[in-house]
């Protein structure tokens, strides 16, 4: 097993809107994650013998908690990544709703009876895997976490968390606002980089690896956990297509575009990654797409650190033909700030189309047909979401039957019924990360037969 040393090691956050120090959050050693891990085995099976009703009504309180405050968490989060205060709080509440709703679910969560011998009772139950290991994001941090956290604990799981290194002073907020809602090692809360969650990752006393997050790091924890035995669910990279139709308004497709594209600067798991646009279209579509663009408030990413990888995009973009029509320059002063960029002329040899690039770039392709826009949509490593504009039913049919990805929304960038929930495909991850289906993630179901014996 790798040993840390950790003592001295800190978490250094900057504020990306101005570059100012939001402080240093110690990194967790070998000792406290032994301790950590050795604290939620002990306190599991007591959890586990807690009624299902009465782990519902410690989820309500947590939400409850958690609303009151929204406020103190949201404005930690705008200060540790610059997103929008309105939708961090957003995000809190977001996160307190899902809490209720696994509140609710838990307890009525159930396995099956079966119809075997009049003489004897089969029984398929489910109980909970163990000890789970969360491993969140950054860009939507309160919610990701409540999702995973919610479902695991309401089915009788214990929960070593381990935010984002982008967000630690968020993740501790959180993790203090539960505190004692919960019986002591039910969920703890640990802090470290990238080594850290390698490290959870290859324990061999972890039952479930959840994380959400890259692709690259989500293959290292599948490649742990199939060397560990663990259960990993994974929700991934994405490279989100848009197609737009010949037969829908262009300044409406526009509009979508610009919220799927740049709502929280892009950095959203189903940010609208790259776009094919019907050629009948095109030109209405991008002149509306390019005035949105420059009217956007310039805003910061999470760091400079990514915001040089999503300028490397654009840049890669440009030299093999790509233009910029807007914005793709790296502003002067400090911070991490980076414009709305629309991109035209772009190949699928670009890195841009290819990758994920996680930031507000919306490269615009030009398709001869729907069928076309279609065809390249599909063609893509990864397999999170897709959109579809059109007006035609037969194509909204067509579309959703041949994307391979786990989520076709049709006429809208985002939205969606609640308890929603999907497989991402390749690239993308596996497993449900939300909706009733994660409590089954988050359990094992065990077989039972009771016959009849033999009496003496």
């Amino acid at each position: 097993m790798t040993t840390l040393d950790n003592r001295a090691a800190t978490l250094a956050i900057i504020d990306p809107a101005d570059g100012s120090s939001v402080g240093a959050v110690p990194m967790a050693g070998s000792d406290e994650l032994d301790a950590a891990l050795s604290l939620a085995h002990r306190a599991q099976p007591g959890w586990d013998r807690t009624p299902a009703t009465e782990r519902g009504a410690a989820l309500r309180a947590a939400a409850d908690r958690l609303r009151a405050h929204a406020d103190d968490l949201a404005e930690l989060n705008r200060r540790e990544t610059g997103r929008p205060l309105d939708e961090a709080k957003a995000g809190a509440l977001a996160g307190a709703g899902t809490l209720d709703q696994y509140a609710e679910l838990g307890p009525v969560h159930r396995g099956r009876s079966l119809l075997g011998d009049f003489a004897a009772t089969d029984l398929m139950v489910p109980e909970p895997r163990g000890v789970v290991v969360a491993l969140t994001p950054w860009n939507d941090p309160v919610a990701v976490s409540c999702g995973l956290i919610g479902a695991a604990v309401v089915t009788g799981n214990t929960v070593v968390h381990k935010p984002s290194e982008r967000c630690p002073h968020t993740g501790t907020l959180f993790g203090e606002v539960l505190a004692g809602i919960f019986p002591e090692g039910v969920l703890q809360t640990v802090h470290g980089d990238g080594r850290i969650g390698a490290v959870l990752a290859a324990r061999g006393d972890v039952d479930v690896l959840a994380h959400v997050g890259s692709t690259a790091t989500g293959r290292s924890i599948a490649a742990s956990a199939a060397a560990t035995g663990a259960k990993a669910l994974l929700e991934n990279g994405g490279n989100d297509p848009l197609v737009v139709d010949e037969d829908v308004e262009p300044h409406w497709a526009a509009e979508q575009a610009a919220l799927g594209a740049f709502a929280n600067s892009g950095q959203i798991c189903v940010a609208v990654e790259r776009i094919y646009v019907h050629r009948a279209k095109a030109k209405a579509f991008t002149e509306a797409l390019v005035d949105i663009a420059r009217g956007r408030t310039l805003a910061p990413l999470v760091d400079t650190r990514h915001r040089d990888h999503v300028h490397s995009h654009v840049e890669n973009a440009v030299t093999l033909g790509g233009a910029i029509r807007t914005g793709g320059q790296v502003p002067a002063g400090r911070g991490a700030h980076y414009p709305a960029t629309v991109l035209t002329g772009c190949t699928s040899q670009m890195r841009v189309l290819r990758e994920e690039t996680f930031g507000p770039v919306a490269p615009v392709c030009v398709v001869d047909s729907f069928e076309h826009g279609l065809a390249e949509a599909a063609n893509d490593d990864y397999g999170l979401s897709a959109t579809v504009l059109t007006a035609s039913m037969e194509h909204a049919q067509h579309a959703w039957r041949e994307l391979a990805v786990g989520t076709v929304k049709v006429n809208a960038v985002f939205g969606g019924a609640p308890g929603g929930a999907a497989h991402p495909r390749r690239g993308s991850g596996s497993g449900y990360g939300y909706g009733p289906e994660l409590l089954d993630e988050m359990t094992q179901t065990k077989l039972v037969h009771l016959g009849t014996p033999v009496r003496a």
